[in-house]
């Protein structure tokens, strides 16, 4: 018996659906959002679909634990509109993003170096002087005086930070950074220990750790006396780095075997 052309083979939304525990209505809506090329119907207005559909959600899937679901949308519907390069643009930010990543927990990591031994055995002469003991400067936007070189103003912490104020404020709203107030003028006095969870929530973000996140590592921190808490947390992220540079590298097979399908060799481009 001759066997039909793979080009030639229809299948049912449901046959697309059920290899990965999906909806025939997810199938229809991915290719509502051009995840999919368009499905043929029949006489009676029913889609059907072929391998090269198959090919295409098993792409889009391998794709989205790498990229992200709005990135690996806009890759299927670059590809399946043959703009190829645009595609590979998206792939190249991807993988920068996670170059930028790594490049930021190398500081985070870096910064906890920076911190030095006393502040890995965190005691209560190590989270700094108490609010009552901590000096504050002459007047908001500069550093405290000769004698307490470590108190600094929301202006210049904001700058060496590269944030701005109100970030600053936020994070100690959230219960994250708790600099003393001066008693004649309210400003925010931040002592060396406001500072040192300043730098390292700062880090935190800049590798996508939520604010409530935060919070509670920092607590440990602080209770438990080191920096074992925060020390897991980056060996976490690091093993969440790791599974997103895997992923990419498991998207970008599948739509590989997506574009060969597309444009099989010998195919004119």
């Amino acid at each position: 018996m001759e066997e039909k052309p793979q080009s030639r083979v229809r299948l049912r939304p449901v046959d697309l659906a059920r290899p990965y525990g999906l909806s025939t209505q997810a199938v229809r809506n991915y290719e509502e959002a051009g995840v999919l090329p368009a499905a043929e119907r029949t006489a009676s207005g029913y889609r059907t679909y072929t391998p090269l559909h198959a090919r295409a959600l098993a792409a889009f899937l391998a794709l989205l634990p790498g990229h992200g679901h709005r990135t690996a949308t806009a890759l299927m519907r670059a590809v399946n509109r043959g703009a190829a390069d645009e595609a590979f643009l998206l792939v190249d930010e991807s993988h920068a993003q996670l170059l930028e990543d790594r490049r930021t927990l190398r500081a985070v990591e870096n910064a906890l170096r920076d911190l030095g031994p006393e502040a890995r055995d965190l005691g209560p002469e190590a989270c700094g002087p108490g609010p009552e003991a901590r000096d504050p400067g002459p007047e908001a936007g500069q550093s405290g005086p000769p004698g307490s070189p470590s108190a600094t103003f929301i202006g210049p912490l904001a700058d060496q930070l590269g944030v701005r104020p109100a970030t600053l404020r936020k994070w100690e709203a959230a219960g994250l950074v708790r600099p003393r107030r001066d008693p004649l003028t309210g400003y925010r006095v931040y002592g060396e220990a406001d500072v040192r969870d300043a730098r390292l929530v700062h880090q935190l973000r800049r590798g996508g750790y939520l604010l409530e996140q935060i919070a509670p590592l920092l607590d440990q921190v602080r209770a438990a006396g080191g920096l074992a808490p925060l020390e897991a947390a980056l060996a976490d992220w690091r093993s969440r780095l790791a599974a997103r540079g895997r992923a990419l590298l498991a998207g970008a097979v599948e739509l590989d075997a997506y574009l060969r399908e597309l444009s099989p060799p010998g195919d004119s481009p």
